[in-house]
């Protein structure tokens, strides 16, 4: 059985590593942000985990609060990240970049 366990991971995480390395840079961004998204699954194990009823054991639910801490902050901080990236992708408008450039002393020329 750990034989077939070890074969798995292994041709999980080469499976992982050839899909990671054929998306363009373009598509990380969104990717990055399914995963953020995915990863709230850790946060309803460990929700299980921490209230599963396991009432002799103060250590399991301390455990499980800390999962809980943990996982929240990962999803939290990756999609802070995610919209840190997608903000660097986000085009001025004009009058937005007309205030950059008034603020800057570059005022632009009408052109007739």
């Amino acid at each position: 059985m750990l034989l077939l366990e070890l074969y798995v991971f292994i041709l999980a995480g080469f499976v992982g590593y050839m899909v990671i390395q054929r998306v363009p840079p373009l598509l990380h961004t969104p990717l990055m942000a399914a995963t953020n998204a995915i990863s709230g699954i850790s946060l309803v194990g460990s929700l299980i985990a921490a209230g599963a009823g396991y009432h002799n054991n103060p250590v399991a639910t301390v455990l499980g609060f800390v999962a809980v801490i943990c996982a929240t902050s990962n999803i939290i901080g990756g999609f802070l990240i995610t919209d840190r990236m997608l903000k660097m992708f986000r085009k001025d408008s004009g009058a937005a970049q007309a205030e950059k450039d008034r603020q800057a002393g570059l005022g632009r020329r009408a052109t007739s």
